[in-house]
C-alpha cells in the first residue's frame, strides 16, 4: 500500500514569513507550492523550489485566488473564464521556476476557497481541469475525495489524485467542515492519526454527525503552517510507516 504525503508550502511574500518549508519538506513525498495570487511572490517561489529539490520532493503548482489579505480563503465569485486564465497563469509561472532547477512540475493543487468552490461547482472545476490540461496534460489534478474536481478532471482527460486531510473535519457530504466553524479543525495528534490510517487502509471516514463516508485516499494533506506542524508531519510518517504504508510521490 503506497500513499503521497503533500503540504501546502510558499507562502510566505515580502516580508510576512509563515510556515515551517524547509523542516517539513524533509517528511513530504510532495509540496504544494504557492504562485503568487493569495501567498508567495517570485523570491519565495525561488527558494521553495529549490528547497524542494534538494530533498527530492515532487513538486505542484497551488493556484489560489488573488486575495493576499484574505490568504485565498475568502470566496470570491469568478467566472469559469476567469479561473482558467487564473490558473494557467499561476502554473506558469511555478513552471518557469521548476523549468529552471531542471525539473518538471508533477501536479496542481487549487487552494484554499477556489479549491471548496471547486469541489462543488461543475462548471468551474471543469475550467481549472481544462486549464491544468491545456498547460501540460500529464499534470496530476489534485483534489477534494469524491469532489467535482476529480470528476470533471477525469472527463477532460487528466490523471487525478483523490486528497484527504489529515487535519480537517468532515461533513455528511464528502465536504470539509468550514473554518468558520470551530469544530472544523482536528487538534488531537492521536485522533488525527487514527482517523488517517482508517480512510488508507479502510477507505472510510468518520464525519461530524457519527456517520461513515467512503472516501478514496491517494493522496494526505498535511497544513505546514500550525504551531506542531513539524512535529505532527513527522508523526504522520512514522505511523504511516509503522502500518505498513509506504510514503512516496506519484512520480
Amino acid at each position: 500500500m503506497k500513499i503521497d504525503l503533500n503540504s501546502d508550502l510558499g507562502e510566505s511574500f515580502g516580508p510576512y514569513s509563515m510556515g515551517h518549508d524547509a523542516e517539513i519538506l524533509q517528511h513530504v513525498t510532495s509540496a504544494n507550492i504557492a504562485c503568487g495570487f493569495h501567498g508567495g511572490d517570485p523570491d519565495v517561489m525561488e527558494k521553495t523550489v529549490s528547497l524542494a529539490v534538494a530533498q527530492g520532493v515532487a513538486i505542484g503548482a497551488h493556484p489560489g485566488l488573488p486575495d493576499l489579505s484574505g490568504f485565498g480563503r475568502r470566496k470570491i465569485e469568478i467566472k469559469p473564464s476567469e479561473a482558467y486564465t487564473m490558473v494557467v497563469y499561476q502554473i506558469g509561472a511555478l513552471a518557469a521556476f521548476a523549468h529552471a532547477h531542471g525539473v518538471a512540475l508533477q501536479h496542481v493543487k487549487p487552494h484554499g476557497a477556489l479549491y471548496n468552490m471547486a469541489a462543488k461547482d461543475a462548471d468551474l472545476a471543469r475550467a481549472i481541469a481544462k486549464a491544468v490540461h491545456d498547460v501540460d496534460a500529464g499534470l496530476i489534478l489534485f483534489g477534494l475525495a469524491g469532489s467535482q474536481l476529480i470528476e470533471q478532471g477525469k472527463v477532460v482527460g487528466l490523471q487525478t489524485a483523490s486528497e484527504v486531510f489529515a487535519d480537517r473535519t468532515y461533513q455528511s457530504d464528502g465536504s470539509l467542515t468550514p473554518r468558520s466553524q470551530p469544530d472544523a479543525m482536528v487538534t488531537d495528534e492521536t485522533e488525527s492519526i487514527a482517523r488517517i490510517l482508517r480512510m488508507v487502509r479502510d477507505s472510510v471516514v468518520r464525519c461530524q454527525d457519527g456517520t461513515d463516508i467512503s472516501v478514496q485516499a491517494d493522496t494526505i494533506c498535511v497544513h505546514g503552517d500550525g504551531v506542531k506542524a513539524l512535529a505532527f508531519t513527522e508523526r504522520i510518517h512514522r505511523a504511516l510507516s509503522a502500518a505498513g504504508v509506504e510514503v512516496t510521490s506519484f512520480r
